[in-house]
């Protein structure tokens, strides 16, 4: 059966720890499923990986929609979360409805993510109301990297921690059934992780958190434009893909592949089939002789 977001809380009350990654296709997510993951979230990181985009701010809700159903397409056990891309929520809450609706509506996943803290929580307790589960995002939000002033971790001081605290408890509150932590202090996320009820989700926030997230192509060292400190990376995937490539275009261009193991046979196609097919070929490339 699918996991769903009431699995997510009985995870947290049972002590099990959630495991989430980001997945952004099809056969990607046949993958992660099949391998038992908890939770796929098709990110708006998918601007980066997939798009070849500098941040995530240009994603767009057509974006978000086209690679969530082909996610959605290769699962069967994972819950599957979908990114509310830039300014498709921040406008209005009434907007933050429709967009959230349009996500579930048009891909069939389980629910939507969404960035910010007390901001937000209007529309959080909306796109509820709605029927649609909300896992919040607070700490280092990637669409507020120009108000931010860079990828930087947040929470360092009494005053700032003390905020993320009160953002966490509003998104709760407004009935997020999970939050993320991203660019968090581990002590600061642990605090978090026990004030809460609802599982808090680690990306560089230390191991106190109740599950974690990375991105796919990090922690299988596909991407490689930037690595945050914080990925740890359990394949060399990218290396292996290309040797990969390199090792195919070196025998197409020996002509040892494709061998006649990689090739059909047919019976009725045999030498003197083919005998006959190029005397009649030939027959047709020679002019007649017309008695000149």
């Amino acid at each position: 059966m699918r996991n769903t977001v009431l699995d997510f809380i009985g995870m947290k009350r049972q002590g099990r720890r959630i495991a989430m990654l980001t997945c952004y296709d099809y056969t990607m997510a046949r993958l992660l499923d099949a391998s038992g993951i908890d939770a796929i979230l098709v990110g708006d990181s998918l601007g980066c990986v997939m798009l070849g985009y500098p941040d995530t701010l240009p994603v767009t809700m057509d974006d978000m929609i086209h690679h969530a159903r082909a996610v959605v397409r290769g699962c069967q056990q994972a819950l599957v979360v979908v990114d509310m891309p830039f300014m498709s929520y921040q406008a209005s809450i009434a907007e933050a409805v429709r967009n959230a609706g349009r996500l579930i509506k048009e891909t069939g996943a389980q629910a939507v993510k969404l960035e910010g803290g007390a901001s937000v929580i209007g529309q959080i307790r909306a796109i509820v109301d709605a029927g649609i589960p909300v896992q919040a995002h607070v700490g280092m939000t990637p669409q507020s990297v120009n108000a931010l002033g860079g990828f930087k971790v947040q929470g360092r001081g009494e005053e700032a921690a003390a905020r993320l605290l009160a953002d966490a408890r509003a998104v709760e509150q407004a009935g997020a059934f999970s939050v993320v932590l991203e660019c968090v202090p581990p002590k600061l996320a642990a605090l978090a992780s026990r004030t809460l009820h609802i599982p808090t989700i680690g990306i560089g926030a230390g191991a106190g958190c109740d599950g974690q997230v990375l991105v796919s192509q990090d922690m299988l060292g596909m991407f490689t434009d930037f690595t945050p400190r914080f990925v740890k990376r359990f394949a060399e995937a990218g290396e292996t893909m290309r040797t990969a490539f390199r090792t195919y275009a070196e025998e197409v261009r020996a002509g040892t592949f494709p061998s006649e193991a990689h090739a059909f046979t047919s019976a009725d196609c045999d030498d003197a089939v083919l005998a006959r097919l190029e005397r009649s070929l030939h027959e047709e490339q020679t002019p007649e002789d017309d008695g000149v």
